[in-house]
């Protein structure tokens, strides 16, 4: 394969609006996220951006960004547009798509999910990891993912998707998996992604990647350890900051 990192990124955030620019320690979040992705060492990383503000960041780190239509109802759909523009030959064969609000993300991270795409019947490989607080159990905004894997869900482990809900699934006794939103896509799987319709269980859950099981794609997970640190309130915010602040280890680079 030969992959490409894209970090879809927006100012529109309705919880944290300017959410890339959001300032962690002196660096735009953005560009924390973007440091990740190199770190990561699969390829070269691009950030689709829908603002002009946005791209100029990046650039000012030394990083390359895209400028995509605001408009988009999806970051996969950005992701698609700006994959386009960088790339219209289709030397990239393999997508890795980061979300832009994670900036203390394992840079192992990436690999593992891209590593999935190694079965040639996998359409899109993503992560999930065992739940340990109850809480999260039956919180709708934690996504669950049901998984087929004859040898359990410990880390390092991988399975078949076989559904997402924002419910508590499966029932029964038995460990429940958090979903991770970071995904590796086929090209051609993404570009048949794009084109199809939301579907009916993508409406009914808000959930894009049922629109890829309904129809027929295949979804693998990989199980890891942890959940990566997602942006979304001003309280995240200060958690980040302090993760990637001075002593912590992972700031300042």
């Amino acid at each position: 394969m030969n992959p490409v990192i894209l970090i879809p990124a927006r100012m529109a955030s309705t919880r944290l609006p300017g959410k890339p620019l959001a300032d962690i320690n002196g660096t735009p979040m953005i560009v924390e996220v973007w440091r990740r992705a190199v770190e990561a060492d699969l390829g070269p990383v691009i950030v689709a951006a829908a603002e002009d503000e946005v791209a100029g960041a990046i650039e000012a780190a030394g990083g390359r960004a895209v400028k995509t239509r605001p408009d988009h109802p999806s970051g996969s759909d950005r992701i698609f547009e700006a994959l386009n523009i960088a790339d219209p030959g289709g030397r990239f064969d393999a997508v890795v798509n980061l979300q832009g609000d994670l900036p203390t993300l394992d840079p192992a991270l990436p690999g593992r999910v891209l590593n999935l795409l190694a079965e040639d019947a996998v359409d899109i490989g993503t992560l999930a990891c065992p739940i340990t607080d109850a809480r999260e159990e039956t919180d709708p905004n934690v996504v669950k993912a049901v998984v087929a894997a004859a040898a359990g869900v410990a880390p390092g482990g991988q399975g078949r998707a076989l559904y997402f809900s924002r419910a508590r699934v499966p029932a029964g006794e038995g460990p429940l998996l958090h979903h991770i939103g970071l995904y590796a896509w086929r090209r051609a799987s993404l570009a048949r992604f794009v084109g199809l319709a939301p579907s009916p269980l993508e409406r009914r859950e808000r959930l894009e990647q049922l629109r890829a099981l309904e129809d027929g794609m295949r979804i693998d997970v990989a199980f890891v350890d942890t959940v990566p640190l997602g942006v979304d309130t001003p309280a995240d915010l200060d958690r980040a900051r302090r993760m990637l602040g001075p002593g912590s280890g992972a700031g300042g680079r």
